[in-house]
């Protein structure tokens, strides 16, 4: 795999910055007790988010190539008829007109209807 030796040693540094921090949070425990510890707990959740990071791009695989989608034609249909729609609702509604108000709440209804994911 190309890659996965940097990745490697990510996680290596993670891992080690992660044990010098944990280190650091116990000796502040052990010194100050529970208050002297919580200055230092942002940058130990900081080192443990870089391991949890590491691990994972160490893990994940690059994404298949997948063939060009079509142009969703469904989709840009019910936008369209949304957007009338909305279109025809404030026009009915502000020229106090109610076929066209209901034409609007028609169109946003087909817009639904038309496309399903």
């Amino acid at each position: 795999l190309a890659g996965a030796r940097e990745r490697h040693d990510e996680l290596a540094d993670a891992l080690a910055e992660a044990r010098d921090a944990t280190g650091d949070i116990a000796e502040a425990i052990e010194l100050r007790g529970r208050e002297g510890a919580h200055e230092l707990l942002l940058e130990w959740r900081g080192s443990l988010f870089r391991v949890r990071l590491a691990r994972m791009r160490l893990t994940s695989r690059a994404p298949a190539a997948s063939p060009p989608a079509e142009f969703p034609r469904a989709a840009a249909a019910a936008t369209a008829l949304t957007f009338l729609g909305v279109a025809a609702f404030v026009a009915g509604a502000v020229l106090i007109l109610w076929p066209l108000w209901a034409a609007g709440l028609g169109l946003v209804a087909g817009g639904y209807l038309a496309y399903r994911p």
